[in-house]
C-alpha cells in the first residue's frame, strides 16, 4: 500500500515509520512541519515538510498522492498546555483532522489509523478500572476533548461513507526508545514521566518532582499503565493489517493491562541508572486520576497484538540510552 504519515517524525510516528520500513513492503510519505518533530528520526519513505493548517497543500497532497492509508499522528499533546491555551488543541487536534479526513473522502483514501489517548476516559472511579472501549468517556481537559471530537467525526464519517474504516487507537502512557537504539524521544521540555526521569538521571536536569503523593493507592504515588513504544508501533502495523483485510475497525486500547506506580517507576530509573536522583513532592495536579489502567482484551483478540516488551526495566533502560545517546 501507499501510506501517508502524518507527524511522522515525532516520538511515535518515528518508531511507526521505522517499523513499517523494516518489516513491510508498502511506500511511504511522511508529512511533518518539525515543530515538535526530528527530521533525523525519519529513517524511512518520502518526506513532507507541511502543516496540517495549510488545507490548500493537504489537498494538494492527498489529491496527488495516491493513497491508500493515512496514519494520523500530528497533534498537540502537552495536557496543561491545553487548558491555558484551548484553541490551539481544538483547532490543530480537531479542525485539522477533520479538514484532512474530508480530504480522504474526497479522494478515495479509505483506510485511516487515527492517534488517540486514554485521556478521553478522564477521571475513571475505581470501580471502572481497568478501562474498556466500553467505559464513559469523559475527558477534563481540551487535550482529551479535542482527540474525542475527531473520534467522532471518524466514527460519524465511517457511518456515512460506507467505504471509509477507521481504527482510533487510544494510547496509555507511551515510553522507552527503540530498543536498537536508532531513535527514541527528543522532545524539548518533555512532561512524560520515564523521559524525565531519564534526564535526571543524566543531569540534564538537578531533581525531579512527585505531583502529589496522597492518592488512594498503596504508596500514595498515581498508578499508570506504561506501554513500550515498540509495541505500540506494532499495534498500528496490526491495525494497518486489519484494514487492509477489510475487516471492522473502531475503537482500540493501547496498554498492557496493568500499572505501576510513580515511586515504581522512579525507584527502577534509579537502579537501572545507577544514580540516585533528587526527588521533590509537590501538590497535586488538577485532572490526575488516581488509578488509569487499560483493559487490552479487544486489541489482543481481534487484532492478535502480542507485546514484546512488558517489562518496566527495559522500558526504563531504552529510555535511558537514548537519553545518554543524544
Amino acid at each position: 500500500m501507499n501510506i501517508l504519515v502524518t507527524g511522522g517524525a515525532g516520538y511515535i510516528g518515528s518508531h511507526v515509520v521505522k517499523q513499517l520500513g523494516e518489516q513491510t513492503e508498502h511506500r511511504i510519505t511522511v508529512l511533518d512541519n518539525l515543530v515538535t518533530g526530528f527530521r533525523e528520526s525519519v529513517l524511512y519513505g518520502d518526506f513532507i515538510e507541511a502543516d496540517l493548517s495549510d488545507f490548500q497543500k493537504v489537498e494538494e497532497i492527498i489529491k496527488n498522492g495516491n493513497f491508500d492509508a493515512v496514519i494520523h499522528f500530528a497533534a498537540s499533546l502537552v495536557v496543561p498546555e491545553s487548558v491555558t491555551n484551548p484553541l490551539k488543541y481544538y483547532l490543530n487536534n480537531t479542525a485539522n483532522t477533520a479538514n484532512l479526513i474530508q480530504q480522504c473522502v474526497k479522494y478515495g483514501v479509505n483506510k485511516f489509523i487515527f492517534s488517540s489517548t486514554a485521556a478521553v476516559y478522564g477521571e475513571p472511579s475505581p470501580d471502572q478500572i481497568p478501562v474498556t472501549e466500553e467505559s464513559p468517556t469523559a475527558p477534563i481537559n481540551p487535550y482529551g476533548s479535542s482527540k474525542l471530537m475527531s473520534e467522532t467525526v471518524l466514527r460519524d464519517t465511517a457511518f456515512a461513507h460506507k467505504d471509509f474504516n477507521y481504527i482510533a487507537l487510544r494510547y496509555f502512557n507511551v515510553a522507552g526508545a527503540s530498543v536498537d537504539g536508532k531513535i527514541g524521544q527528543s522532545t524539548k521540555d518533555a512532561t512524560l514521566l520515564i523521559k524525565v526521569a531519564a534526564e535526571t538521571a543524566v543531569g540534564k536536569r538537578e531533581k525531579m518532582y512527585i505531583f502529589g503523593d496522597d492518592y488512594p493507592t498503596e504508596d500514595g504515588t498515581c498508578i499508570r499503565d506504561y506501554i513500550h513504544v515498540e509495541d505500540l508501533a506494532a499495534a498500528h502495523i496490526k491495525a494497518l493489517d486489519h484494514l487492509e483485510a477489510g475487516k471492522e475497525g473502531g475503537v482500540f486500547n493501547c496498554g498492557y493491562g496493568h500499572g505501576f506506580s510513580v515511586k515504581e517507576v522512579l525507584e527502577t530509573m534509579k537502579k537501572v541508572s545507577g544514580v540516585d536522583f533528587p526527588v521533590e513532592i509537590k501538590e497535586r495536579r488538577a485532572g490526575d486520576p488516581a488509578i488509569l489502567i487499560s483493559d487490552n482484551r479487544k486489541i489482543r483478540e481481534v487484532m492478535q497484538w502480542e507485546p514484546k516488551y512488558d517489562d518496566l526495566e527495559l522500558i526504563c533502560k531504552t529510555g535511558l540510552e537514548w537519553e545518554k545517546k543524544i
